[in-house]
């Protein structure tokens, strides 16, 4: 909690004053007994009823001062811990896209999720008690000791008695709720995790009739959560029937000691009915204390699964290096194998080619070939576990992140959309790009004559993931946004797998006649979309099994023939082949 106390630096101010006006709001509170006494011992006593009312007057104004108190410090609690969490909050979000691919996996997209919401809502709502009660309660409970002392030095020692107790009984169940709360969190991690999965792979599972599995295992990881909360509740309700009976017990204390003091003439009645008042105030504040322990104890857990997420850096090093632009060579790999973490077996081993500026490369394999891990190296997504890949002449090591987010335009296989506008989703790639360069990159991608058509063209509304579009339409407008940042090196992976044959063959003919200096990688499991590339590399269970171009690896290379003959019929011509 305390690495999160710098998100706290502009609301310093809010985070003084609504402690101070809470304590300004105890402080009456405290006053009221002594009232109350004061109009028993005098004004019931003598029968004076002007003085009762007086006294009562002056009860209703103290606590119409409390609540301007109260709701002062409400409102600058709130202010401070909304603030605050929202300051974490965009801390936290721009750190996430800071990290890099293998923190991602490693972490998972459903802890991040959790610990973007559920986390610090958890730390908002525990900042927010924090604020109004940690020093009121304690200072309400010492303060009652204190005006009991004033009262009879002999009644108060139950006071010194029994908060003590009180002390170790919250303070026991708070160390016992703490690492309760940690667990929770990470079960409602796993929860989330399965949720995400079935609702986008719905259609997968009823495809396969997976439907009663899934629910089956859902039912079980909540049943396993529904019962860690039974736990840590069992374990938190122990804290007010415990605070009840110690106070309660001090009460027949304070009344059984108080009533042999009256009757020696030593206390009065209205004297006894403040040390009740006293300690029944102690009761309220101890409750009050006991919700705030689990709240912050909850808070405390989750604040420290977002600190973790912070403390993660990203492994990758960047340097800054001048890129060789007179050199023809855009990328090599030098024997470079792959091994995603945790996985028994590499993705990729000794794999070496070379590209050259200009040309375009096709990536072709069986599902889990490593085609996506290949590309994904190239703009360094990842580090290769072994060997050097090089781009532009220099190791990829030497530029730094900047230079290989300007240098590189990577199309993933799934299409991402965002809501706005078509137009605002392109400036994505270049937030400067003019009117034309929109339209040249709409065109090149297949585009131009489906905007047009649009209403609004550029204008049209995008919801979220692009729903309102269909699969084709998505993925050209992904490329069109790759190419409007103008990149050196273009990665297609499988981009154009919604695509008829035709319209993926004429965007093939405008990538090659419009991208004469850029390098471009297309990764594809139909050979009429990558045959006719100035080189062709064929993946078959990480290895590079074929290099060169179709003709050649029809000739040499089995693997492709295979894949060739599982497209093709005997005899059958190449389609696209003069495209």
């Amino acid at each position: 909690m305390m690495k999160l106390i710098k998100y706290s630096k502009g609301y310093r101010v809010e985070c003084i004053i609504a402690p101070i006006f809470k304590n300004l709001e105890a402080i009456l509170e405290l006053l009221v007994p002594l009232v109350m006494a004061t109009i028993i011992n005098v004004g019931i006593v003598n029968h004076d009823k002007n003085y009762i009312i007086r006294m009562c007057g002056c009860l209703v104004l103290l606590g119409m001062i409390g609540l301007a108190c109260s709701i002062t410090a409400q409102y600058f609690a709130a202010k401070a811990s909304i603030g605050i969490a929202t300051s974490i909050r965009h801390h936290l979000f721009s750190h996430i896209h800071k990290m890099g691919y293998s923190e991602i996996d490693r972490i998972g997209t459903s802890t991040l999720i959790t610990r973007m919401t559920s986390d610090i809502n958890q730390v908002q709502s525990g900042l927010n008690l924090f604020l109004r009660l940690f020093l009121r309660s304690p200072f309400v409970v010492i303060g009652s000791i204190v005006m009991a002392f004033t009262i009879d030095k002999k009644v108060a020692l139950i006071f010194v008695i029994a908060v003590p107790i009180l002390s170790l009984i919250v303070t026991g169940i708070m160390l016992g709720t703490k690492p309760l709360y940690k667990k929770i969190q990470k079960k409602l991690d796993k929860i989330l995790s399965i949720t995400r999965e079935n609702l986008t792979g719905v259609r997968v599972i009823r495809a396969f009739g997976r439907e009663k599995e899934e629910e089956q295992n859902f039912h079980k990881e909540n049943q396993i959560f529904t019962r860690m909360q039974q736990r840590v509740g069992r374990v938190s309700s122990i804290m007010n029937p415990a605070t009840y009976i110690v106070v309660n017990l001090a009460i027949v204390a304070i009344l059984n000691t108080g009533a042999g003091r009256v009757n020696i003439g030593t206390l009065k009645q209205g004297d006894v009915i403040a040390l009740v008042n006293y300690m029944s105030q102690i009761l309220v504040e101890v409750i009050k204390l006991s919700n705030l322990t689990i709240q912050v104890t909850r808070a405390l857990a989750c604040s420290k699964r977002v600190e973790e997420i912070l403390d993660i850096e990203n492994e990758l090093e960047y340097n800054h290096a001048k890129i060789q632009r007179e050199n023809n060579e855009a990328v090599r790999f030098n024997n470079v194998s792959f091994t995603y973490e945790g996985a028994l077996a590499p993705s990729l081993s000794g794999v070496t080619f070379q590209a050259n500026k200009g040309e375009m490369i096709g990536i072709i394999g069986g599902t889990g070939a490593g085609k996506t891990s290949l590309v994904n190296l190239i703009p360094r997504f990842y580090d290769a576990t072994e060997g050097d890949i090089q781009v532009l002449g220099r190791s990829i090591k030497d530029y730094s992140k900047e230079q290989l987010q300007s240098g590189f335009g990577v199309v993933p296989q799934r299409a991402q959309l965002f809501s706005g506008t078509i137009r605002s989703n392109l400036l994505l790639g270049n937030e400067n790009a003019t009117e034309e360069e929109l339209w040249d990159a709409l065109r090149i991608a297949q585009a131009e004559e489906f905007v047009q058509r649009k209403e609004l063209q550029l204008d049209e509304v995008v919801e979220q993931g692009g729903r309102n579009l269909s699969g084709g339409q998505k993925q050209r407008l992904t490329i069109a946004r790759a190419m409007v940042s103008k990149p050196q090196i273009l990665i297609l992976d499988d981009s154009a797998s919604a695509l008829d044959l035709a319209t993926d063959a004429a965007l093939r003919k405008a990538l090659k006649n419009s991208t004469k200096d850029m390098t471009v990688f297309i990764v594809s499991q139909r050979i009429s979309s990558i045959q006719n590339a100035d080189k062709i590399l064929v993946l078959n269970e990480g290895n590079l099994v074929g290099v060169g171009t179709h003709e050649d690896l029809l000739t040499n290379c089995s693997v492709y023939q295979e894949i060739y003959e599982s497209q093709y019929k005997k005899g059958e011509t190449d389609y696209g082949k003069s495209k």
